[in-house]
């Protein structure tokens, strides 16, 4: 073979061999799109959550059971429930399995209250009460636990306080098999999504991870452009509510949350950074709103659902 035809040879094996190179990526790519697990019917990318306080005057078990009637993915209860569930004689492990037939999960409980003081004498003496709602939680078969820090001190020292939750989350993840997530709330010392971030950030440990809320990222006014630098990875839960025009933002309580649609804030912008970062976990309606508790539960858990998921396609993710 002459060196004229042996380089054109070997310009038309590589243009073969370019085309199946793109054809397999191309190929890789609509495969990925398609293996893509969506939720409600393909609506979702996120499985949906019900909060349990948004329906609160209800007992667990009708709880669990409007849940699954309205067709909600998930159900996110509280210790307090699940410890007066235990007290009056139920199996948590059982109503997990129930939870289960019924085509549910349990995402996370809420949670560890009390679980970061500010001394080790204090958090020593917590830890009890932190192993038992743990152990509540792993019985139903929660995948997280909300870290709580409520009796923190106001300043607060980060490092102390990344240090203790990392203690929290080895006891989660080599006692119960739960990972231990932190919250923030206007109302306690971590108020805004930046420090609870910061406080996972320094806690030095891969499992760390913030559930984020919308309405408290609201009313914090720590706000959600921070949404569009995180990793999705770094989110456990994400708390879903909407927030209304009045009373004004410094008056906000928690019992003024609405249906998501109902009020100002931009849930489909906010579902749209949620996406980009790759989250994977659950979408979960929380509401706090006596208005609701007065309502026949059952119809505020379907409408619950039904509104999340018209902001869901709005958002068009």
């Amino acid at each position: 073979m002459d060196r004229r035809k042996f380089i054109n040879l070997g310009a038309a094996t590589a243009g073969v061999l370019s085309l199946a190179a793109t054809t397999d990526v191309l190929a890789n790519t609509n495969n990925q799109a398609q293996k893509e697990k969506r939720y409600q019917k393909g609506i979702s990318p996120w499985p949906i959550c019900l909060d349990t306080a948004t329906i609160r005057p209800a007992s667990l078990k009708d709880k669990v059971k409007f849940a699954a009637k309205a067709g909600y993915d998930a159900i996110e209860p509280w210790d307090g429930e699940l410890q007066e569930f235990e007290a009056k004689g139920g199996n948590l492990k059982d109503l997990g399995k129930e939870i289960k037939d019924l085509g549910m999960f349990v995402p996370s409980v809420i949670g560890l209250w009390n679980s970061l003081p500010p001394t080790q004498e204090l958090f020593d003496q917590s830890l009890k009460d932190t192993r038992n709602r743990m152990r509540m939680a792993a019985d139903i078969g929660a995948q997280h636990i909300q870290t709580i820090a409520n009796t923190a001190s106001e300043p607060y020292n980060q490092k102390w306080m990344a240090a203790r939750y990392k203690d929290i989350i080895e006891i989660g993840l080599k006692e119960y098999k739960i990972n231990p997530a932190l919250v923030f709330v206007k109302f306690q010392p971590i108020k805004t999504m930046g420090q609870a971030m910061a406080i996972a950030l320094d806690a030095d440990h891969p499992n760390a991870m913030i559930i984020p809320d919308t309405y408290h990222m609201y009313i914090s006014e720590g706000n959600f452009e921070g949404l569009k630098i995180m990793s999705g990875k770094a989110i456990a839960i994400f708390q879903f509510a909407d927030a209304p025009a009045s009373p004004a933002i410094k008056d906000l309580g928690d019992q003024h949350r609405v249906y998501p649609g109902d009020g100002i804030l931009p849930l489909p912008q906010i579902l749209k950074d949620l996406k980009a970062t790759g989250f994977k976990g659950c979408v979960s309606l929380e509401l706090y709103n006596p208005n609701y508790w007065k309502e026949d539960l059952q119809q505020v858990a379907i409408t619950g659902l039904k509104k999340t998921l018209e902001v869901i396609k709005k958002a068009g993710v």
